[in-house]
């Protein structure tokens, strides 16, 4: 729900909005910091890092209406279900945009008073978690002065339970640009039944908060909806604002470019590493799997920035209905013909995979979901399978004379590497103005929205910051037997710029690729489009290996391959806006 323009310097105090509402409880101070000795020399030194911020937030600024936004599906159905946050359908739904505004003075009618806001962190953990919520710190110690931010402890539970304690300015610093989301926990507990809503009502009340920033996923961000909706029906004046948060990168519209996390998640991951030892030992090819529930853009990224032999991107294969046996068989065979009996696949660890399992282990594993209703598919040994299917199809081939080579292969899992790791820089800077945006958005009043930071493509002084409305990224998703209101992943788009063109591949007969090809290949400066290249990748030996996530230098400020191709026209992005030609 948008409400009208005001300047940010902060609104009235909250007061408590239900009968018999309490003071809040005694403050619970529990500083959680790690000890000295258990700070390692780099981490020290990323306590230093200092994000740099865009030009808006840093000086006097107002939340002002933006352009209009529709439901990405049944806009009408979801607007029917969320009747407050869609003003009964009476007034379109609008992203919210930051511009400068003249200064408030000290007793001027947007003069800024203390707020308290509570933070939650919902999901898997995600590189930046930590920096969000210290940028929602800064905003509300620089804006506006004796501020308290209460961080739930655990997930939603903690909401549930009024499990809290609050946020000191102390133990924030030692959490500056570190991964993981241990400082307050996380949990995947959800806040949809009605006694569940009760429950957080009554805490959000009884704290007299007057924001709650939910930090998580599509569905966690689904629930951010819901309860905007319900403290609205009920008189609540708590906000409810969401950040955009999955190392997947399936959270993201117009108007959210990229979710945090995926930027660390894809320079974490050690696939060069293995691309340069199949190289030189010539004897295995490595299957691969990466993270991605549903989507495939980390396996799509870490393609983009090492070369593989083959990536399976699963709305590709899905799209049309690959035999995956033959798929890869065929590479196998192409590179046998050459004397290449080695080579890297690349396997997102989701989606279609489950259909290939044999119907038994796909009984079994329906049985095993999260509290989301998803299937458990880091459990799922994918790669394995794959493995003996291929090798099976080489036998019969080599038995039919169809085959001379080799096939031997190894099998890799990097998943949870990337999700806790040291945040990038760009992970760190933006998770830092995202907390920002946040903290802004619930002292403008607004409820019902996800803290938006765009313009990526250019210098960080640039970046605009925003809101746009959680119910125009929704749709109603078959769920359980019954339409439920969600919001819609982003899955690969097999016509978008990283893939760039949709068409039926299945291996390739041309030479091998020169050594001269493969250089400027690990050479090049900008990525280009999956589909251009990987007919040349999977006869040749084009190997990139992009080397430890970086801190300094001019490689530590680039930005995704992705979003190089789908904002900048595959020029590399920098921090620093800098990009090659």
């Amino acid at each position: 729900m948008v409400k009208p323009a005001a300047a940010v310097a902060g609104p009235a105090p909250s007061t408590p909005t239900a009968a018999g509402a309490r003071e809040p409880a005694s403050p619970r101070l529990v500083d959680d910091r790690p000890p000295a000795s258990a700070i390692s020399p780099l981490s020290a030194q990323r306590l230093n890092y200092i994000p740099a911020l865009p030009e808006v937030l840093k000086g006097a600024h107002s939340v002002t209406e933006g352009e209009e936004r529709e439901c990405v599906g049944n806009h009408d159905e979801i607007c029917g279900l969320f009747p407050r946050l869609s003003c009964n359908c009476e007034r379109p739904l609008r992203m919210v945009n930051l511009t400068a505004a003249p200064a408030a003075g000290p007793d001027g009618p947007h003069a800024a008073h203390p707020l308290r806001i509570g933070v939650v962190l919902s999901g898997g953990q995600a590189s930046g978690g930590h920096n969000v919520i210290i940028g929602l710190h800064d905003y509300l110690q620089r804006w506006h002065p004796g501020s308290t931010l209460v961080g739930f402890l655990n997930g939603p539970r903690g909401v549930m339970q009024n499990n809290y304690k609050e946020l000191s300015a102390a133990e924030l610093d030692g959490y500056r640009n570190q991964g993981g989301f241990h400082m307050i926990g996380s949990g995947r507990d959800k806040i949809e039944k009605p006694e569940q809503l009760a429950a957080a009502e009554k805490a959000c009340t009884e704290l007299h908060l007057d924001g709650l920033v939910v930090i998580g996923g599509d569905d966690s961000n689904t629930n951010a909806a819901v309860l905007a909706e319900h403290f609205l029906a009920r008189g609540v004046s708590t906000r409810v604002v969401g950040a955009p948060k999955t190392i997947d990168g399936d959270l993201k519209n117009a108007d959210v470019p990229i979710s945090f996390g995926f930027d660390t998640a894809c320079k974490v991951e050690v696939v060069g590493n293995i691309m340069i030892d199949a190289m030189s030992a010539k004897k295995y090819y490595h299957f691969i799997r990466l993270m991605g529930r549903a989507a495939s853009h980390i396996t799509l990224e870490c393609a983009l920035q090492t070369h593989p032999q083959l990536a399976l991107v699963s709305e590709e294969v899905e799209a049309n209905q690959w035999g995956l046996k033959d798929v890869l068989a065929d590479m196998v065979a192409q590179r046998a013909e050459h004397g290449k009996n080695y080579g890297v696949v690349l396997i997102p660890e989701g989606g279609w995979v489950f259909y290939h399992l044999p119907a038994a282990i796909r009984s079994t594993l329906l049985e095993e979901r999260d509290p989301h209703g998803n299937v458990q598919v880091a459990h799922i040994e994918t790669e394995w399978l794959l493995i003996k299917m291929v090798a099976a199809e080489m036998a019969r081939r080599k038995a039919r004379g169809q085959f001379g080579g080799k096939f031997a292969a190894l099998s890799h899992y990097f998943g949870y590497e990337g999700r806790c790791s040291l945040p990038s820089n760009f992970d760190a800077t933006y998770c830092n103005a995202l907390g920002q945006a946040a903290g802004c958005l619930v002292a403008a009043g607004q409820t019902g929205l996800m803290a938006t930071v765009s313009n990526l493509h250019c210098p960080v002084a640039e970046w605009s910051v925003g809101g746009t409305p959680l119910l125009s990224m929704m749709h109603l998703e078959r769920r359980s037997g019954r339409d439920k209101p969600v919001i819609k992943k982003a899955l690969v788009e097999l016509d978008g710029a990283p893939m760039q063109a949709r068409r039926r591949w299945r291996g390739s007969s041309s030479s091998t690729a020169s050594s001269a090809d493969s250089g400027r290949a690990a050479g090049a400066a900008a990525p280009a489009a999956y589909t251009s290249r990987r007919a040349e990748w999977a006869a040749g030996d084009c190997f990139r290996s992009p080397g430890p996530i970086q801190f300094a230098g001019r490689c530590a400020d680039l930005a995704s391959a992705t979003l190089s191709l789908e904002l900048n026209g595959g020029r590399t992005i920098l921090l620093t806006g800098e990009h090659d030609a």
